[in-house]
Order: C-alpha cells, then structure tokens, then sequence
C-alpha cells in the first residue's frame, strides 16, 4: 500500500510540473503575475538568505558534487547497470525529472514571463539618426570618463577595485536604479567568484547565475573594462530576468548610473561596443569617423579585452556557446545569446530619453 501511495504522488508531481510548464510557457502574463512577481521573489531571497553569507561558491562544489557522485555510481555499479539497464535509465530518468524541475520551480520559469519591453511600455525600434546621436553622445562620454579616470591619453583605464569590491559596491546601483524603476528593487544579493574562473574562461562565459542556490557566479579572471557591467548583469538574473539580452540591458542601467566613475565607464564602454557595431552596418566609413574621435586608451581598453579572451580560445568554446544558445532558444528566447539589435534598442531608447532629459534641464 505504501508503494502505492509513493507511485501516485511522483505521478501528481509530475503531471503538476508538466500542467504548470504548459501554463507558464504558454501565458506571459500569468507567468509575470503568478510567478516572476509572485512566487519567485520569495524563492530567491530564501535561497540566497540561506546561502549568501557562505564565502564561497555554493553552487560549484554542488555541481562538482553531482559529478563526481554519478561518476563513482557509473564505476561503483558498473556491473549491475550491465546486468539490469532499464533499472538504471528509470533511476536516472528520475533523477532528471527532479533537476529539471527543481531548475524550473526554483528560477527558470522566469524565461516565460513579459519581455522587458512590454513591463516598461517601451519601443525598441530605432532609425539611423538615433544610432548616430547616441554614438556620437557615448563617444564623447567615453573620451571625458578616459580623461579623468586614466594617466595618459594613450594607456588604458585601471579599474582600482578588486572583485570582492566591486560585488561590494553593486548594490548601490540598484538600489540607486529602482528609486526610478521600482521592479529593479533587488533583496539579499548574493554575488561570488565562481571556484572555476579558468573552466568559465576557456568556456567562454563572464559569469552565470547558479538556478538552485541563487549565487551569481562571477568569472573573476575577466576583469577587464567590462567586469563591473558583468557582475550588474549577472545579478539582474537574481531579480527574475533570465533574458540574457534584458540582463546586459539592466546590467548597463545599474553601472551607467552608479556613482562610482569607474563603473560608468565600463558601461559606457559597453554601450559604444553595441553602437559602433550598427554603425558599422550602416556605413563603414561613418564607423572608421568613429572610431577616429575616441581616445587611444579607449581603444586600448577594448583591445586588452580581445586579447584576454582571445588566448584562451579553444574549439570546445563554440561548442559550449552553441548549445547554451540551442537551450535558450529552447526556452522561448528567440535571440539566443546575442540579439545585438534587441539590446541596442533597448540602450537607444534609454539614452534618447536621457539626451532629451538632459536637454530639457539645460534649457
């Protein structure tokens, strides 16, 4: 009898889960309401109330954990999976059942909720005339924060924080951020070097936000001028936002707007990145203008970028980048890892309404 109940109550939790991923992937706005706004938050702050102060990673050693455990029951009971296979595919089919949707209840039901567009009633086209208005704007953003931030006209900017620093620091954007948007409001950050920056690096990635223990896992070897947008964006993911372009939107929102000058240059930086490449689309030679007016320790910040990532550059990357951006497109995220053209629109209406603002109070 007592089997029985057991055989009826995974029977219940999986048809729950299936009922519950059809509902949220096929309805947005419940998603938004029920979900991403409604449960979520109380999940993640639990979550990373219970782990945050933890000093380090949670998440790695529990990834490290479930390896190495399949491994020694790989070898352990080798014989046994040879005598009685399906015994062993039902047991590992029920071990995915349970990961993928712990992932799902924990975090990733958040792919389903509103587009950023559609909870700021904002419009993400853009003309030519806009790119170049805001180019021009970031170009001259980016030579006056070089001027005063760096040594030399030549040499590239420092950034003077360690990583722990600038986790440190953080917060204080979004908190700074959500006294305009109040759905940015972000509760119990938890943000952590990952215990793997050389794996994350030859794999590509800056970070990743850890679904079951709610860490945001920070590459701490990409430190280059980028690293401050990074660690904005990977906690973005925290507040419920597993777009990744909406995260690199969010993550220039916290940054451009902080206090700290280091932290507006990097995203500053990472703005013009996303301009100049439009430009380029739109016309070569108005990129080539472009890029004449920026400083060289600009530039320079942009090459020691490349070149970091470049030497670790390895066939396995593309593979692992491929079948992250397979599973996001998978997860209703059309754009995969890169959307330039969603993210610059996000960052040119942004910025027209700021150059507007701006305008208005000089007046």
């Amino acid at each position: 009898m007592k089997k029985k109940y057991t055989t009826y109550g995974k029977l219940l939790y999986i048809v729950l889960f299936i009922a519950l991923y059809g509902l949220f992937r096929s309805e947005p706005a419940l998603t938004e309401q029920w979900y991403s706004t409604g449960l979520y938050p109380y999940i993640g702050r639990v979550v990373r109330f219970l782990l945050g102060w933890i000093p380090f990673s949670v998440g790695d050693i529990l990834y490290t954990g479930i390896a190495l455990g399949v491994v020694y029951c790989v070898i352990r009971y080798f014989r046994r999976i040879r005598r009685a296979p399906l015994h062993f595919f039902k047991k590992v089919g029920k071990g995915v059942i349970i990961f993928v949707s712990l992932f799902y209840f924990l975090w990733g039901f958040n792919y389903y909720r509103h587009p950023l567009s559609v909870q700021l009633g904002w419009n993400f086209s853009y003309t030519e005339t806009e790119v170049e208005q805001v180019t021009t704007r970031l170009v001259a953003e980016a030579n006056a924060l070089h001027q005063r931030l760096a040594l030399s006209k030549e040499q590239a900017v420092k950034m003077p924080f360690t990583p722990k620093e600038v986790y440190e620091k953080m917060p204080q954007g979004y908190n700074r951020l959500s006294q305009r948007f109040p759905q940015f409001v972000l509760y119990t950050p938890s943000v952590k070097s990952s215990l793997y920056n050389k794996i994350l690096t030859y794999m590509g990635y800056s970070g990743y936000l850890n679904p079951f223990t709610g860490e945001a896992q920070v590459n701490a070897l990409a430190t280059q001028y980028s690293f401050p947008v990074t660690v904005a964006h990977e906690m973005a993911h925290q507040l419920g936002y597993a777009s990744e372009k909406e995260a690199n939107f969010i993550g220039f929102l916290v940054t451009y707007d902080h206090e700290e000058p280091y932290f507006r240059y990097s995203a500053t930086l990472f703005a013009l990145r996303y301009c100049l490449k439009e430009i380029r689309k739109i016309s070569v030679e108005k990129h080539k203008e472009y890029m004449d007016r920026i400083r060289p320790g600009v530039l320079q910040n942009y090459t020691e970028a490349y070149e970091f990532w470049s030497q670790y550059e390895n066939p396995m990357e593309e593979v692992f980048k491929n079948s992250y951006d397979t599973f996001l497109k998978a997860n209703a995220q059309e754009g995969g890892i890169q959307n330039y053209d969603y993210v610059t629109g996000m960052l040119i209406y942004y910025l027209m309404h700021k150059i507007n603002r701006d305008y208005l109070q000089n007046e």
